[in-house]
């Protein structure tokens, strides 16, 4: 069972950043999992936008957020962040963290089916 934790969200305005992080309570080792960061925006459909895969620390990114954000995990392997930079208002959105006991496939797993376990969500607002 994993259970995932958002923290982090909140209102900026466009060009500023924020940093998302995702605690999990897991109780299985940590090697075999693929953790990703979903949002969804009011009226659009959730999408992808980061994974990562634990063991080898692999990243994959959504085209509308490359080079902007950053996932990353910390050392002891209980926590995934969201480095968000030079936001936009298009960001505007509900953001999750999701996850799935297998490393992410070669393609970076950017397909919300793929995620068996969900955090409740934080919300992140940019304002222009």
């Amino acid at each position: 069972q994993v259970q995932l934790v958002e923290s982090g969200g909140g209102s900026v305005q466009a060009g500023g950043s924020l940093r998302l992080s995702c605690v999990a309570s897991i109780y299985t080792p940590w090697t075999d999992m693929c953790v990703a960061w979903c949002r969804q925006a009011p009226g659009k459909e959730r999408e992808v936008v980061a994974t990562i895969s634990y063991g080898d620390s692999s990243a994959a990114y959504g085209d509308s957020v490359e080079a902007r954000f950053t996932i990353s995990q910390d050392r002891h392997g209980k926590s995934v962040s969201l480095q968000m930079n030079s936001l936009r208002p298009e960001d505007t959105a509900m953001y999750y963290c999701a996850a799935h006991l297998e490393p992410c496939g070669y393609a970076g797993d950017l397909e919300v089916g793929l995620y068996r376990y969900w955090g409740q969500g934080t919300q992140v607002t940019v304002s222009s």
